[in-house]
């Protein structure tokens, strides 16, 4: 691979890394400990991940279990779960708190692959900007005595990675959507 595609690789691979951390965030049904990891709650004036402050485990299949190290962290940790988009009501009983996921309607589902669908074709608008700048990098190298048979081979080897992360991109939205979708 030519050096000169390297950095765009790296920003491709980038933006399918962020769209997977994306929906490792959307729930489906069953409680899955990544949708806490946005979720930041104030550890003595620094906003810390819930993981820093407490023991996250899934004992039941629809349920997440947070366990914090200090007990003046529960009303924080839940403080921070209702003000989130997590639309989870937390349950605690002074010591743990209690996250029970219900079971998604047909319509959520759908909801949710829509807005699988909408990350998506963000990441692939993403992967095409990152190829309309490796293009126009490519351009100004005509000016550096590159010939324009070099300039067209990158600009090549530059559609054939960002079809190779558009495909990844597709794969990756279709299992989300699967995922949501099944019942």
């Amino acid at each position: 691979m030519d050096a000169r595609l390297e950095p765009f690789e790296i920003k491709m691979q980038k933006t399918l890394k962020n769209l997977e951390e994306e929906y490792g965030a959307i729930r489906a049904g069953r409680a899955n400990p990544h949708v806490l990891d946005k979720l930041k709650v104030d550890y003595y004036g620094t906003p810390t991940p819930i993981q820093s402050v407490a023991n996250v485990s899934v004992p039941e299949p629809r349920m997440i279990q947070i366990q914090p190290w200090e007990a003046s962290m529960v009303k924080v940790i839940e403080k921070a779960i209702l003000t989130s988009e997590l639309g989870i009501n937390p349950s605690n009983d002074g010591s743990v708190i209690r996250l029970v996921f219900p079971e998604l309607t047909e319509e959520r589902r759908k909801e949710l692959a829509k807005e699988i669908k909408k990350k998506g074709e963000n990441a692939k608008v993403a992967v095409r900007n990152i190829r309309r700048d490796a293009n126009d990098t490519f351009k100004k190298l005509a000016k550096e005595d590159v010939s324009k048979d070099e300039i067209k081979d990158l600009e090549d080897a530059a559609q054939k990675m960002t079809d190779k992360y558009i495909t990844q991109v597709d794969k990756a939205v279709e299992s989300k959507t699967k995922e949501i979708l099944t019942v």
